[in-house]
């Protein structure tokens, strides 16, 4: 069980820490000669139970709340520290709206110095504390009376007891998250390398794993791992971890990065919340007004931007997108804390919604939906959800994966599913009234089937359009239709809807072209013949095929006649028009696609060589395979789009 003190300076929190655990966490010298503590203390301590107790010593000096709110991020328990001679003081109320806003809701008031006063000052610090707490969810905390400077005290004694019964009474964590890992040190060991600690908030750390450092992306493996103070072949969520790291030196981390899993390792600037305005913030919060943010350990600079209305009034709560000038990581469900532009007062906090929010259409409906939905996810739409910073967020099966299909009408990629759940791709099943749909790049969409059939419904009246206002065009390629019908879909959710019509008939495919079933731009018996032998020549030309008047020429026919056949067949796509006048057979030109691909980044001269074509020739066919959507040009160079395909070959 971890447990972090809270409360004014000189209260006695590191006195208390001492008494419970037998260990100084005062360990700097400036912190010896000030009497007070700067950096975060940590200690250990067995319960009768046999559970280990860690205990996180947090600063009480107002200029170190940036420390205070990285040290109780991820705590079981608090212990809200009120010296019994001066009672409640600033730092007291500022440090009880953190544990709030950081989502604890366990806590036990200590009374420290009681033997500086008498039993009338005891009662009134004792309902002074229970004033401030009625409203709040702390409202039923026990109250234990120390005195953490006297050996045997029976005061420190009962609140130990009590510790053990709480820590034997915790649920369990889901250690079949994926790792995440919050940084609040780091420092070198002689003969070791670089160490790094903190909470782990989800899954599970063994030597030998490979894990992400975010928002950096350096990989790095575990070499070894400490638990609660003490050598573990695994360290499981809950637990305060030392990770030896391999990979990584002593100035390549910092406090407030993260240590996950590598599906995790998604950084990003803008993060969407739910947040809540303490009543005392003093000024409603306003479209981008800089403010300071404790997530985790991380200490970032945001602009706000209001989601639902141009600001946020002191004692409300709203939706609300942070964009920070630094990447930085983050999940659903995480505690946030906000003070303001000049970081001295603590204003409020919330819970993140999405980790990746969006820079355009941020306010519009669907938008919204699709946060009320991650609300439902997280938790944060009960205001009494998210007991728990790693607990709160429902399990990955199932029904809890409704309201996110349900929100995403065009479905919604597994690998962003796995980031949201914090589950391994594997682990994910669709839930019923879904279906899991696979796409080119390895990776899967996890769809509703009405969904589903509402995007199908809409290519095929796209295509019936089509057929009824160009009934002699074969039909259009496919980027073209997706231009048509679903511009706004990934790319990848249009290859696996139409590759799914494909298999299933519901579509038909005729050289490049993609059209109904029913539809067919029929050749006359006469046009038959004389297309059959134009086809037979351009094959035979292979990457140089004769030009229309060379056809012209070898069959004796006019070249209107000859260029209107070939413009026929390039609209039922048997043939395809490179230029004017030149047309491609289609195994040629998919011998001349399969170059293409081959390729690291297709060039006029590295695919002239690949060819033996010439460089105007070259250079006519890659802007070709850039018009029908094949590849896409950036400067001088033509990349294979994403989930790209071309017919009669395999990519």
């Amino acid at each position: 069980m971890i447990v972090g003190t809270a409360g004014h300076i000189d209260h006695g929190k590191t006195t208390l820490t001492r008494a419970l655990t037998g260990i100084d966490t005062d360990r700097l010298k400036e912190e010896k000669e000030r009497g007070i503590s700067i950096e975060l203390g940590y200690a250990y301590a067995p319960l009768p139970s046999g559970a280990v107790l860690g205990v996180i010593d947090v600063p009480g000096h107002e200029k170190f709340i940036r420390t205070m709110a990285s040290g109780v991020t991820g705590i079981d328990l608090a212990l809200l520290v009120i010296a019994a001679d001066d009672g409640v003081m600033p730092q007291t109320v500022e440090h009880l709206a953190i544990l709030q806003l950081l989502g604890v809701r366990r806590a036990a008031v200590v009374l420290t110095k009681t033997d500086r006063a008498d039993a009338g000052r005891i009662a009134a610090v004792s309902a002074e504390a229970g004033n401030l707490l009625a409203a709040t969810p702390f409202a039923a905390a026990p109250l234990f009376p120390t005195q953490a400077t006297v050996p045997g005290d029976p005061g420190v004694a009962a609140l130990r007891e009590w510790l053990d019964e709480v820590a034997q009474a915790l649920p369990g964590r889901d250690e079949q998250r994926l790792f995440r890992l919050g940084v609040d040190r780091v420092f070198t060991l002689t003969g070791q390398g670089t160490v790094v600690t903190g909470t782990a908030l989800s899954g599970s750390a063994a030597p030998g794993d490979v894990l992400t450092l975010m928002p950096s992306g350096l990989q790095v493996r575990v070499r070894g791992v400490h638990a609660q103070n003490r050598a573990a072949e695994r360290g499981f969520a809950g637990q305060r971890l030392a990770l030896n790291l391999a990979g990584v030196a002593r100035d390549e981390v910092a406090r407030g990065d993260w240590l996950v899993s590598p599906p995790l390792a998604e950084p990003t600037e803008r993060i969407d919340v739910s947040l809540s305005v303490l009543a005392d913030a003093g000024a409603a919060l306003g479209t981008w007004q800089p403010l300071h943010v404790h997530l985790g350990a991380a200490h970032r600079t945001a602009h706000i931007v209001p989601l639902e209305e141009e600001s946020i009034a002191p004692g409300s709560s709203a939706r609300a997108q942070l964009v920070f000038e630094q990447p930085l990581h983050a999940a659903p469900g995480d505690r946030f804390v906000l003070r303001n532009a000049q970081a001295t007062r603590t204003i409020g906090g919330g819970v993140v919604l999405d980790p990746w929010g969006a820079a355009r259409k941020r306010r519009s409906p669907a938008r919204l939906a699709w946060l009320d939905a991650l609300a439902i996810f997280t938790g944060a739409a009960d205001a009494s959800a998210g007991a728990e910073h790693t607990s709160a967020m429902p399990t990955a099966g199932g029904a809890a994966l409704r309201p996110l299909i349900a929100a995403s009408p065009s479905g919604i990629a597994r690998s962003l599913l796995s980031r949201l759940t914090l589950r391994a791709a594997a682990q994910l099943a669709a839930p019923e009234g879904a279906m899991q749909l696979p796409l080119p790049d390895g990776d899967a969409l996890f769809i509703g089937t009405d969904q589903l059939e509402a995007l199908r419904q809409r290519v095929i009246a796209g295509l019936e359009r089509f057929h009824a206002t160009q009934p002699d065009e074969a039909g259009p390629e496919l980027w073209r239709l997706k231009r048509m019908v679903l511009a706004d879909a990934s790319d990848g959710l249009w290859s696996g809807l139409v590759a799914g019509m494909l298999e299933a008939g519901v579509l038909k495919q005729t050289g490049h072209s993609l059209h109904l079933p029913a539809h067919s731009t029929a050749l006359t018996d006469a046009e038959q013949a004389q297309a059959e032998r134009l086809l037979e020549q351009l094959c035979a030309g292979r990457f140089d095929p004769p030009w229309v008047r060379d056809l012209a020429s070898r069959f004796a026919m006019p070249e209107g006649d000859v260029r209107k056949l070939l413009r026929k067949l390039a609209r039922a796509g048997q043939v395809s028009q490179v230029v004017p006048d030149l047309f491609y057979h289609p195994q040629p030109l998919a011998e001349l696609a399969q170059i293409v691909s081959g390729l690291q980044a297709a060039q006029a001269a590295n695919f002239r060589d690949a060819t033996a074509l010439g460089r105007k020739r070259a250079i006519q066919i890659l802007e070709f395979f850039d018009r029908v959507g094949y590849t896409r040009r950036v400067r001088d160079t033509h990349l294979l789009r994403p989930n790209a395909r071309w017919p009669g070959i395999e990519l």
